[in-house]
C-alpha cells in the first residue's frame, strides 16, 4: 500500500476515535441533566452549555471520519464487496442516526421537555460502546 493510504487510514482512525469520544460523553451529560433538581437552574444551564459545545464539536469530527472512511472504501477499495464492510456500513448508518438523535435529545433538554429518567440515559449511553465493539471485530477479524 502507498504512503497516501496510510495517511488516510491514520486520519480516519483519529477522527473516528474523536467522534466516539463525543458519542460516549454526550449521553453521560444527559444522565446528569436528567438528575438535576428542578430548582437548580445554574447546574442545568452549565450542563446544557457543555452539551451544546460538545455536540457542535462532534459534527465536524463525524464528517471528517465519514469522509476519510469513504476515501478508504472508494479510493483504495478497502472492504469493497466484502460482507464485513456491508455490516460495518450498517453500523455507521446507525451511528449517524444516534448522533442526530443526541441532537434531538439535547434540544428537548434545552426546551425543558425531557421525560426520560437518568436510568434510561444510562442504557442509551451503552449503544455506541456496543457498536464500537462489533465494528472493531468486523474490521480486524473480518468474520465474513
Amino acid at each position: 500500500m502507498s504512503g497516501g493510504y496510510l495517511w488516510v487510514k491514520a486520519l480516519h482512525i483519529l477522527f473516528v476515535t474523536s467522534w466516539f469520544a463525543g458519542l460516549f460523553y454526550l449521553p453521560r451529560i444527559f444522565v446528569n441533566l436528567a438528575m438535576v433538581a428542578e430548582d437548580s437552574t445554574a447546574e442545568r444551564d452549565r450542563l446544557l452549555l457543555m452539551a451544546n459545545k460538545l455536540y457542535r464539536f462532534m459534527r465536524p469530527l463525524m464528517v471528517l471520519a465519514l469522509a476519510f472512511g469513504l476515501w478508504l472504501w472508494l479510493g483504495y477499495g478497502v472492504g469493497a464487496g466484502a460482507g464485513w464492510m456491508h455490516a460495518k456500513l450498517a453500523l455507521v448508518v446507525f451511528l449517524i442516526g444516534y448522533h442526530h438523535g443526541c441532537g434531538r435529545i439535547l434540544a428537548r433538554f434545552a426546551a425543558g421537555g425531557n421525560r426520560r429518567s437518568h436510568v434510561w440515559f444510562r442504557w442509551f449511553n451503552e449503544a455506541p460502546v456496543l457498536v464500537l465493539l462489533v465494528t472493531l471485530i468486523l474490521v480486524v477479524v473480518k468474520p465474513f
